[in-house]
């Protein structure tokens, strides 16, 4: 498969940054079958930026990587849907996000960011349009010093909507950021495994603090991001420990999915068909890899569905 339709802006698209990495141009097939349905839970996407601008106070400028491109992929590593997740770089407008859903024909979802400000009716609006939750982000180096207060009111607009939260934090932050967290209603996504410090290992107390949030039964987690986390590299061998403890506590809780485009990695730029043969490594069971990539992203996303 060839992705080379990155390029898809005009010319008065903005520059990527100079040490920005594109997605993989050709990622392999995989050798594992995903179950018929399979959901990716978390994706982006991106412009093309001559329609739908970067927002103004981002902190980076990505390639273009648009919804078309981003539904070949599914279908090239045989997938079914896609939950798309609003990335910092378009900032509270969520109109790509909304476009690619509105294209998808049924089989794409959206978390959404939003201001404490958003009127009732643009809350409506993203329902419609197939937002299921809101992003929280408490990384320093995407929004400086998270908007604790923002995010309070935020949460107590969509608490009434179904909505869930997804919050994403660094697992170092974890013991000063935990009661604020447990603090926020309703259900709770921790995004890419909370970011565990895989150097210290599967059993370290980092990494315990957040098994403790996924004990409460409201929180559920991303089993992703091996790339983004490893210390070892590709294949990703020291990931799969915390994958596989994941998956096997928490088996009707935990999500998976690719992160493509793979926004701001710096030592290397993955094989999504290399990430999806992940799966089996950290969901050994057909029966969880069921749980993994289809009931458990059915009942939070297409709940409907699931009647």
């Amino acid at each position: 498969m060839n992705q080379h339709t990155q390029s898809a802006g005009s010319k008065s698209a903005p520059p990527a940054d100079a040490d920005y990495l594109p997605f993989h141009p050709a990622p392999s097939r995989p050798a594992f079958k995903v179950p018929a349905g399979a959901v990716d839970a978390h994706c982006h996407v991106f412009g093309p930026a001559a329609l739908f601008p970067f927002a103004p106070e981002r902190k980076y400028t990505p390639v273009d990587a648009p919804a078309e491109t981003l539904f070949t992929l599914r279908d090239h590593l045989g997938l079914s849907r896609n939950v798309i997740v609003q990335a910092t770089c378009h900032g509270t407008d969520n109109s790509a996000m909304l476009d690619a859903i509105a294209r998808s024909e049924g089989q794409a979802r959206g978390v959404a960011v939003v201001s404490p400000m958003v009127p009732d009716a643009e809350l409506k609006r993203l329902h419609a349009g197939g937002v299921r939750g809101v992003r929280f982000n408490f990384l320093k180096r995407l929004v400086g010093n998270a908007p604790k207060d923002a995010y309070v009111r935020i949460a107590d607009r969509i608490a009434g909507m179904g909505w869930h939260i997804v919050v994403y934090f660094e697992s170092h932050e974890l013991e000063d950021l935990a009661p604020f967290i447990r603090a926020l209603p309703g259900t709770i996504v921790i995004d890419h495994k909370g970011r565990p410090d895989l150097a210290a290992g599967v059993d370290s107390v980092t990494f315990s603090r957040v098994l403790d949030l996924m004990e409460d039964e409201r929180f559920w987690i991303k089993a992703t991001c091996p790339e983004r986390l490893t210390v070892a590299g590709p294949p990703y061998d020291d990931v799969v420990p915390f994958g596989r403890r994941l998956v096997e506590d928490f088996p009707d809780r935990v999500l998976w999915g690719t992160d493509w485009p793979h926004p701001n990695m710096t030592s290397h730029m993955p094989d999504d068909g290399a990430l999806v043969d992940m799966i089996p490594r950290i969901a050994p069971s057909e029966d969880l890899q069921r749980k993994l990539l289809i009931d458990n992203p059915m009942r939070l996303y297409w709940p409907e569905e699931r009647a």
